[in-house]
């Protein structure tokens, strides 16, 4: 990351209750819809796409310099699925409870989650209109063409997230919020998926870590993977395995060969990476440092290798179910690298007779040789969101610092594959077995001869553990209620949703209808 100045719009919209968009992002050129600039300017240009591109990593408002993803937004995403509990027993208690399905339509995260996100949509709308405008000054047209198609990507992610979450939600194209209907979750994937076709042709074709002006950047390959995302949802597999064929066939894409290393400082901007939050202090042990809040994943108590790295706040812990299942599949290289183990969840493992014995590489200390202690939150943590105290820049000893945030890799990308074709799509890069044998090659597991829909869930449930969402909203688009009932809890498909936040229901009347 560099830092360089970009164009923000200053807006005021009520539809959504937006205050950040008045704030500063990261020291920007602000500049009001009546301000004068430079309109000629391809330099120009490009700071309006980084004003959309801050609306990844930007910092907020509402909360003193935490920026991008809020803490709270990815985890209240991911949270309901048989991979993760809530953590931090006795606090944040809406929070466990959105995990066990039980909804609090006045709490705080659900309001969060929906401003930000919608936020970011207004942000991004803003700066399109803002690069049209350096098209009328003379700026080359195919580079606005491409600007264009970047944010329009950006914001079919934000509002693919939104409609996950909540379903029936307003998609925005113009910044007229009197033009705005809600939409049925099929329409919104529809919308994300042509918004795409739209795209593509005017991206780089290139992998994002090959983008020499916008390093890490979207390419058509983003976009290709958030066509194929949407329509998984809409269980459109031939949809899914023709865009997901595109990445294969490219040829531009391998998995990062240290599965334990693609979570950490060497895997930012892999070559698998197809679009990841950037996060940086600059390489140095003072001043300016984009980051991420990762203290919300972390332990509660650690003993680092690294004297004075901070521990973490342990709200987010991998499930007993999916370590066991894990174990069942003797899966070390991807267990060590999605769990830190604490001694006391090592003692539960140890309580079913089936896993009273274990192999000696599950420990309480990381291959890095960071010890993680006993806590009253969780049994364990996870390590996606883990940075080994070893790895942090001297002087920046906060929990997570320097820590990128992966949103889709290739693994991802083959997997979508392999399930499209063993669910009956026909083949465009090869069989579904090749895929997932790809996959399960870094993880050091035997090569499979044939593979099953069913198969093929298993091995997204170990691949993508912990990530984004994506086993529950699988099991949620497979009726699978089954899988999420564990541990106590019961999921029915009326809980699919979150309901709308109740400071919106107030703002926005047709929410109620």
């Amino acid at each position: 990351m560099k830092q360089i100045k970009y164009i923000k719009i200053v807006l005021l919209a009520g539809f959504v209750g937006l205050t950040s968009c008045d704030s500063k992002l990261d020291e920007p050129m602000q500049l009001d819809s009546g301000s004068s600039f430079d309109y000629t300017s391809p330099e120009g240009a490009k700071g309006a796409v980084m004003g959309a591109y801050a609306t990844l990593s930007g910092k907020r408002a509402s909360d003193n310099g935490d920026v991008g993803f809020g803490w709270e937004q990815i985890p209240l995403i991911s949270v309901r699925g048989d991979d993760v509990n809530s953590g931090g027993k006795g606090d944040q208690v809406p929070f466990t409870d959105t995990d066990n399905y039980s909804y609090d339509q006045s709490y705080w995260m659900y309001d969060s989650l929906w401003k930000i996100l919608y936020e970011r949509v207004v942000q991004v709308t803003a700066q399109m209109n803002e690069l049209e405008k350096f098209r009328a000054g003379g700026v080359n047209s195919q580079l606005i063409d491409q600007y264009v198609a970047e944010c329009k990507t950006l914001r079919a992610f934000y509002t693919f997230q939104i409609s996950r979450v909540w379903g029936r939600v307003p998609v925005m194209e113009v910044l007229d919020q009197s033009q705005l209907t809600l939409r049925t979750k099929d329409d919104v994937m529809s919308w994300v998926s042509s918004q795409m076709d739209e795209s593509v042709p005017s991206l780089p074709d290139a992998r994002p870590n090959q983008r020499t002006d916008i390093r890490g950047g979207v390419t058509k390959y983003t976009a290709l993977a958030i066509k194929a995302m949407a329509n998984l949802e809409l269980k459109n597999y031939q949809g899914v395995a023709d865009a997901t064929g595109q990445i294969i066939n490219s040829g531009k894409f391998t998995l990062f060969s240290d599965y334990y290393e693609l979570f950490k400082t060497p895997g930012k901007l892999a070559d698998e990476n197809l679009l990841e939050i950037q996060y940086s202090d600059f390489g140095v042990g003072a001043g300016n440092n984009v980051k991420h809040l990762w203290d919300f994943y972390g332990p509660t108590s650690w003993t680092p290798s690294v004297t004075g790295a901070t521990a973490g706040w342990g709200f987010y812990e991998p499930s007993l179910k999916y370590i066991k299942f894990m174990l069942g599949r003797n899966e070390q290289k991807r267990l060590v690298t999605n769990v830190l183990f604490t001694p006391a969840g090592i003692n539960k493992i140890k309580e079913d007779p089936n896993f009273s014995t274990l192999p000696s590489w599950v420990s309480n200390v990381t291959p890095d040789n960071d010890q993680i202690n006993n806590s009253d939150r969780a049994f364990f943590f996870s390590g996606k969101h883990y940075l080994p105290s070893n790895q942090l820049i001297p002087g920046r000893l906060s929990y997570g610092s320097n820590k990128n945030y992966i949103i889709t890799r290739y693994a991802e990308v083959l997997l979508m594959y392999a399930e499209a074709v063993a669910r009956g799509a026909s083949p465009t890069a090869g069989s579904a077995v090749d895929a997932v044998n790809k996959v399960r090659d870094r993880a050091n597991l035997g090569l499979l001869t044939s593979v099953t829909a069913d198969q093929v869930m298993d091995e997204k449930y170990a691949e993508l553990g912990m990530e984004w969402g994506i086993r529950y909203f699988d099991m949620v688009r497979l009726g699978n209620t089954a899988a999420l009932s564990y541990d106590g809890r019961t999921f029915t498909m009326d809980k699919q949703f979150l309901p709308y936040p109740l400071a919106q229901l107030e703002r926005i009347q047709s929410l109620d209808k």
